[in-house]
């Protein structure tokens, strides 16, 4: 099977999928009953080429609980923003020359996919909005998958020195091979500050999710030899360099805590990127 078969028969068409995106359309479509077009005030989309490189710390203190491997992934990005609106996504293809279960590393660098949907829909001329987010992992030589789903509250401000901070808070809900049902919650942001130096466009950007009051069955099924805490944490810091408006280079230094599958040990990496601006 073909990458671009996965994605079209694994990204989220599910019924929760479908429930969740319907209640994002109305709230939408009840919105731009008001507005003048449907013509993005904002858009970007890129393809990227990615290289996570894992601390040898973190290699070593999950080494016996869902250990990690460096690997490589191509990334499709975009997003687009309305009068009445803003929606936010990619799809990663991760190790996407390896076979569903890579014999060599003994499952550690098999075939696998990531996604990730979110929306603010804009409660009038407020800064607040309704905010969902969905997110769903797959590695179909474990034949395990996750998906988040986060129904709540956003936020929007831009400060008059262009620096931009959308958090958000919601209830959470989690299918997954060991458990299925509402997750606790999730809060976080994204955030960026754009800037020039040396006569070159730069940028700096974080995003950050805590969940807390995850769920006991969640914890014991879904993480390696241990319980996790209630509490988790991810998120990543980038630097961004725009040497031209068709190219972006960029590090991102990547965390996790009681996250990705391991309990009681923090995880960290540098993500090498090169995109190609589409848009």
């Amino acid at each position: 099977m073909t990458a671009l078969t996965y994605f079209t028969a694994t990204f989220p068409s599910r019924a929760s999928l479908a429930a969740l995106s319907a209640g994002v359309l109305m709230a939408g479509a009840a919105n731009t009953a008001n507005a003048d077009t449907f013509d993005p005030v904002w858009s970007f989309a890129n393809v990227s080429v990615n290289y996570l490189d894992w601390s040898d710390g973190t290699e070593d203190r999950t080494s016996t609980n869902a250990p990690k491997s460096d690997f490589m992934f191509l990334e499709l990005e975009g997003g687009l923003g309305y009068e009445w609106g803003e929606f936010y996504g990619f799809f990663d293809f991760e190790n996407p020359t390896n076979d569903q279960f890579d014999e060599a590393s003994g499952g550690a660098d098999n075939f696998r996919t990531a996604g990730k949907l979110t929306s603010h829909i804009y409660l009038g001329d407020s800064p607040l909005s309704i905010y969902a987010h969905l997110y769903d992992f797959r590695d179909y030589g474990f034949d395990s998958r996750e998906q988040d789903q986060i129904l709540g509250l956003g936020y929007r401000k831009t400060f008059d020195n262009g620096l931009w901070f959308k958090p958000f808070i919601g209830a959470a809900r989690v299918q997954s091979n060991g458990y299925t049902g509402s997750n606790g919650f999730m809060a976080g942001w994204v955030a960026g500050y754009d800037f020039n130096a040396f006569g070159q466009d730069f940028g700096v950007t974080n995003w950050h999710e805590q969940t807390f009051g995850r769920d006991d069955e969640y914890l014991n099924e879904n993480y390696v030899n241990g319980k996790a805490d209630s509490v988790g944490t991810n998120g990543a810091v980038s630097l961004w360099w725009h040497p031209s408006d068709m190219i972006t280079t960029g590090v991102q230094y990547r965390y996790s805590d009681e996250k990705l599958g391991t309990p009681n040990n923090y995880q960290n990496a540098m993500i090498y990127t090169v995109k190609l601006n589409l848009l």
